[in-house]
């Protein structure tokens, strides 16, 4: 009966996301207690899933009376269950940022708990067409939960968003469509020996399904060219929803793009298509330049930390189409450190702004003085982004860089080489604009007036941005040490609190006592994965084991 789990990890958030629309008609706050419980029972029914396939390995699930490959089937292995316990961690961890920060109202409620269901069902899916219908849940959510500030340019952010995401789930829909027509199924597994028995990986509507596949995957999780949407939106979004989706919904994409590779398309069709990962090879390189030079480049911390997303998920990128089972171990450490890591960085930069009203790196002086563990959390996170050891950032990168090498050594030519060298320059990058925040943070402002506690705070703090919306980001755009104020260029008047900010009892920091906890818990949870190599290259090696088989 554990196999059950499966469709209630997908069916609890999708069915309670009906409540606080239909309770709200009668009471107008339902909607978080609602969001809280749901999410904790997807814990709950996650830590379950995880601990059957620790016990008993892979197991499925066949909805309804029609077993696969003509029923939907629904799959449990170290991959699906790891993914899935960042969703429902992460989901839970966002709605106690949400209590405080916003966004607020039912409706909100509703539309977050569709997205849980939709990222669950994505990473439990067995079956392509239901990946798509997945797919579609977690765009359209994702595009309300964007706009629900209902402000101008997170509107605009919105439609962009819903412009770009539309064309890549067409684009995945006529790829499977292609693979259907040359297979006759859509179960992942069956496909896979379909495509051996009846096509082989040299027929063109195969190798068009996989190419218009990772086109539609490449648009979801942000890929350079086609990266323009996610700066938008993860800078216009609320705070609360940029944690939520820069953590998962691009992650769980690629969480897609390495499910249908090496399931359904396997390692053999990468290694007879050697157009193919060239091509992706390039791109994903591009994409850790381009995303690494454009994050150096920002003042701004939200699209700071969203152009730097575009360089992580290339690193995912090259090591899928590597196709070597290091690199692939050091994608999957990668994508399930990068959406903590992620998580983590967001929710600190709300909490700042929260409290402090910080959006843009001028206005960080001096932080660590003021907020220590807000400001501590966010240098370790962002130095586990950079990669410094003991961090689960550098664990990805190095799987992902020695994988590379091996790649190269063992005749596969210079790409695996090329790949490394980008992700030694791209950390790098990573270093020159975590590093500058860190020196924001623990010594600009130092020596200037009016920088400690409530006296700064007389002083400017109740005229700073409140920390919400654009109004913060314009202020300090306009205000900041891009006006050529001479006291900003000399080191920045230190970080006060706004008006009204909270008075936490054991901690310097005024911002709210629950999402700091949360806060400085998912800090310790990625340091604490950088000791966890063996650990998970024990969890993810039947996978591997299988893919590579």
């Amino acid at each position: 009966m554990t196999d059950v789990l499966l469709p209630l990890a997908i069916a609890v958030p999708i069915v309670a996301a009906t409540l606080p629309i239909a309770l709200g008609l009668w009471f107008d706050d339902v909607g978080w207690p609602i969001a809280a419980v749901a999410t904790t029972t997807v814990v709950g029914i996650a830590a379950a899933i995880a601990a059957e396939v620790a016990i008993g390995g892979q197991f499925d699930h066949a909805v309804g009376t029609y077993q696969p490959p003509i029923g939907i089937e629904l799959v449990a292995d170290p991959l699906s269950a790891a993914v899935l316990a960042l969703i429902a961690v992460v989901s839970l961890a966002t709605l106690v940022f949400s209590r405080v920060a916003g966004p607020r109202g039912n409706p909100f409620y509703s539309a977050y708990l569709l997205l849980v269901g939709g990222l669950s069902g994505m990473a439990l899916t067995g079956d392509l067409f239901n990946m798509f219908v997945f797919l579609e849940i977690v765009g359209i959510t994702t595009y309300a939960l964007i706009a629900a500030d209902r402000s101008g340019a997170s509107a605009y952010a919105s439609l962009k968003y819903l412009v770009v995401g539309t064309v890549g789930a067409s684009l995945y829909l006529v790829g499977v469509g292609y693979a259907f027509l040359a297979t006759g199924t859509l179960n992942m597994v069956d496909m896979r020996e379909q495509i051996l028995a009846q096509a082989g990986y040299g027929d063109p509507l195969i190798q068009a399904s996989y190419a218009l596949i990772v086109a539609g995957l490449a648009l979801k999780i942000a890929l350079f060219p086609v990266h323009t949407w996610q700066p938008d939106a993860y800078q216009r979004a609320p705070d609360a929803v940029t944690a939520v989706v820069a953590a998962l919904v691009s992650t769980t994409s690629a969480y897609a793009l390495i499910r249908v590779t090496y399931t359904v398309f396997t390692v053999d069709f990468l290694a007879a298509n050697d157009a193919i990962t060239t091509a992706m090879l390039v791109v994903s390189g591009a994409s850790i330049l381009a995303g690494s030079v454009l994050a150096a480049m920002q003042s701004d911390l939200k699209r700071m930390f969203a152009y730097s997303s575009v360089a992580q998920f290339g690193m995912i990128g090259a090591a899928i189409a590597l196709a070597n089972e290091t690199a692939l171990l050091g994608g999957i450490v990668h994508l399930i450190g990068h959406g903590l890591l992620k998580f983590g960085l967001f929710l600190g930069v709300g909490t700042l702004a929260l409290g402090y009203g910080v959006r843009r790196i001028e206005d960080a002086a001096s932080a660590a003085r003021e907020a220590p563990f807000t400001a501590g959390a966010i240098a370790v996170l962002g130095l586990g982004l950079v990669g410094i050891p003991p961090s689960v950032g550098f664990l990805g990168k190095w799987y992902i860089g020695v994988g590379a090498v091996e790649s190269s050594m063992a005749g596969a030519g210079p790409a695996g080489i090329g790949i490394a060298a980008v992700i030694f320059v791209s950390t790098l990058f990573t270093l020159s604009y975590v590093a500058r925040l860190i020196e924001r943070f623990y010594f600009a402002g130092v020596g200037l007036p009016g920088g400690h506690g409530d006296e700064a705070a007389t002083g400017h703090g109740d005229d700073r941005p409140g920390g919400h919306g654009d109004d913060a980001a314009g202020v300090a755009a306009d205000g900041g040490a891009e006006s050529g104020d001479d006291e900003t260029s000399a080191g920045g008047t230190p970080v006060a609190p706004v008006e009204g900010a909270p008075r936490p009892s054991l901690v310097p920091d005024r911002v709210p006592p629950a999402s700091l906890a949360v806060l400085l818990v998912t800090t310790l949870v990625t340091v604490s994965l950088g000791f966890a190599g063996f650990a998970l290259a024990e969890w993810f090696g039947p996978f591997l084991t299988e893919v590579f088989a």
